[in-house]
Formats: C-alpha cells, sequence, structure tokens
C-alpha cells in the first residue's frame, strides 16, 4: 500500500474477533511502532487504529531567534537633534494658514 507522499506504508490488518481478544496488546503495538492497523469484519475494512500525534503547536516564542543582527548600540541616545528639538518643525505641525488665502 502507498501513501499520498509515494512511500510504502505497510498497514497490519486484523479482523475484528482476533482484535476483541488482544485489544490492549493491538493497542500498545500500535502506539509503540506508530503503525496504524485496519480492523476488518466478514473481510471488509471497518475501522483504522492509529497511533496520536502530539498536535500541540510549537510555541511562538524565541521562533525568530537568530534572524536579527544588531549592529552598533542600540541604548545609547542618538546624536542628531530632533527636528522638534533645532526648531526646525515640518510644515505639517506649523500652525494652519490664515483664512484670508481662501476664495
Amino acid at each position: 500500500m502507498t501513501s499520498d507522499s509515494g512511500h510504502v506504508e505497510w498497514v497490519m490488518n486484523i479482523n475484528a474477533s482476533e482484535f476483541k481478544a488482544k485489544c490492549l496488546k493491538l493497542i500498545d503495538e500500535v502506539a509503540t511502532t506508530h503503525e496504524p492497523l485496519v480492523i476488518s469484519k466478514r473481510g471488509k475494512p471497518l475501522v483504522k487504529l492509529v497511533p496520536v500525534v502530539d498536535e500541540t503547536p510549537a510555541s511562538m516564542f524565541g521562533y525568530m531567534q537568530g534572524t536579527i543582527t544588531i549592529h552598533g548600540d542600540i541604548v545609547a541616545p542618538v546624536d542628531d537633534l530632533w527636528s522638534a528639538e533645532s526648531g526646525d518643525e515640518d510644515d505639517f505641525y506649523t500652525s494652519p494658514p490664515s483664512g484670508d488665502d481662501k476664495k
């Protein structure tokens, strides 16, 4: 039997009455080997027993570790004056023009 990824996957088949007799042992075996088990009744596959995969999402904390490089001192004050400090503010921050220019 092949899976979607193209590799061969061996699946153990067992009939329901044999599964009933060996249930706990087969569950432990599936959990240990991580191989699925198909349970059949009268030759027809009914149920697939698979091991539980850990579905806890990976923590987002630290996922970008090692992706940023710091150059220089990021704590020291910057030598450049801000425009608000130097009095050279942008036109955006100056007072609005008087209403005399409107037509």
